[in-house]
């Protein structure tokens, strides 16, 4: 590449423009594109630069288009939510428009990271006035990165990426190839992210045993493919596709792509409507998951609210919302609330949370209410469940132990701690 040329493209990034989309084969040679005609029927033009080209697909969809079992105007009314809710989440789109978030995801030659693995395709969709506008760029060969990542990148201007595992592997793979160009093309901008596959893990891992986004948009988004070529056949449709210039085989894949970036729409949806309590359709399980995950977030407020709302009944979910409760009061300090709930999860017959419940109220009569004989009893109660339960839980056993030895010392040495203390019946 001449210097001439570099310097050209260099300007509008040194103004603060954005140059525009070339779709002018150069003056200087005649670039002959294989099946053109075919790939203009499919919405795919080419972009030149220089010597070369890459492919570009641009589709339109309506924002009152149906995917799953959102339309694209439900992000908008999700975007809303979290603007007018002051929630903090790692997911919350406060700060941001609808237009300012960007759905991504790549076809790669490999599932491995490194400079030999060549994204071919990079696509993306967001919302442009009253459409989603979904873009495609295509690597035709392997010698096409510069026009690539060139077409990506002038004229990229959004805040926050949504992807699904990006940040273990697309974005940080963009980097590596980008690397290998960043000399003749603009600079990878600074992005937010939000990883989808994180949250969906978080909310579904209890029902899905595995959870790729195909899965993850039949199980829980409504969204059924037709005729889709697995991913796992990309890296050799590619190499085909290379070899001979055919696009059949790229069009199931550039297809397969489209389906993966628009459920990113759908599943952001549809994670803030659960984060949010908007979705009627909402199981308790995934209540809880919600409500936990605030807890662990730190949202004591958030995290009450919805956990509260699980507790009445005698179902698994409500005596886990019960416990993790009591496990929020007993952060707080507020040691009265916190002995109740264990006190209630410890009498219930199930072996793993009612041991954990009588080893917490165990802690607290000891160390914070000083009665020794209540806490030796919640005690004895935790070891007798362990040795009756058929599931090894010998690291427990080994904790309960140390605590009883510890506690018949000083149930010895303080007996009066116990004169008003009742036996407890664990039989």
């Amino acid at each position: 590449m001449s210097l001439k040329n570099k310097l050209n493209r260099l300007k509008p990034h040194i103004s603060g423009g954005a140059s525009p989309i070339n779709n002018t084969p150069p003056k200087t040679a005649r670039i002959e594109i294989p099946f053109l005609s075919k790939w203009e029927s499919e919405n795919v033009t080419p972009y030149y630069l220089d010597q070369d080209y890459c492919l570009i697909r641009e589709v339109k969809y309506p924002l009152s288009q149906k995917h799953g079992h959102y339309h694209f105007h439900d992000f908008l009314t999700a975007v809303d939510i979290w603007n007018k809710q002051p929630i903090s989440h790692p997911l919350s789109a406060e700060g941001h428009s609808a237009e300012e978030l960007f759905f991504f995801d790549t076809e790669t030659t490999g599932l491995g990271g490194g400079t030999g693995n060549t994204i071919f395709l990079l696509g993306y969709a967001s919302v442009v006035g009253e459409n989603l506008v979904l873009r495609q760029h295509i690597l035709p060969h392997p010698g096409a990165e510069v026009p690539l990542y060139q077409s990506f990148l002038e004229n990229v201007n959004y805040k926050t990426l949504v992807t699904y595992n990006g940040k273990s592997f697309d974005w940080p793979q963009v980097k590596t190839r980008h690397t290998l160009v960043r000399d003749h093309v603009p600079k990878l901008p600074a992005f937010g992210h939000f990883d989808l596959f994180h949250a969906a893990k978080r909310l579904w891992k209890h029902k899905l045993e595995r959870l790729k986004l195909a899965v993850v948009e039949k199980e829980v988004l409504g969204v059924e493919r037709q005729d889709d070529i697995p991913g796992y056949l990309a890296p050799m449709i590619y190499f085909d596709f290379v070899e001979s210039k055919q696009p059949d085989g790229m069009l199931g894949i550039i297809k397969h792509n489209e389906i993966d970036i628009l459920s990113l729409v759908t599943l952001y949806t549809h994670i803030t409507y659960q984060l949010c309590g908007i979705d009627n359709n909402q199981t308790r399980k995934e209540s809880f998951e919600v409500g936990r995950w605030y807890a662990a977030l730190g949202e004591k407020a958030e995290a009450a609210k919805v956990l509260t709302k699980l507790v009445e009944g005698s179902d698994f979910t409500s005596l886990q919302a019960k416990l993790a409760l009591a496990y929020q009061s007993k952060k707080e300090q507020n040691w009265e609330i916190s002995l109740s709930l264990f006190k209630e999860v410890a009498d219930v017959e199930n072996p793993k949370l009612s041991v954990d419940a009588c080893i917490e109220a165990s802690k607290i009569y000891e160390h914070k209410i000083k009665d020794y004989k209540l806490a030796l009893d919640y005690c004895l109660k935790a070891s007798v469940i362990v040795e009756n339960t058929n599931s090894p839980m010998q690291k427990v056993q080994q904790q309960i132990e140390t605590r009883l030895t510890r506690l018949e010392g000083k149930f010895a040495k303080f007996p009066r701690q116990a004169q008003h203390s009742s036996t407890l019946d664990y039989l």
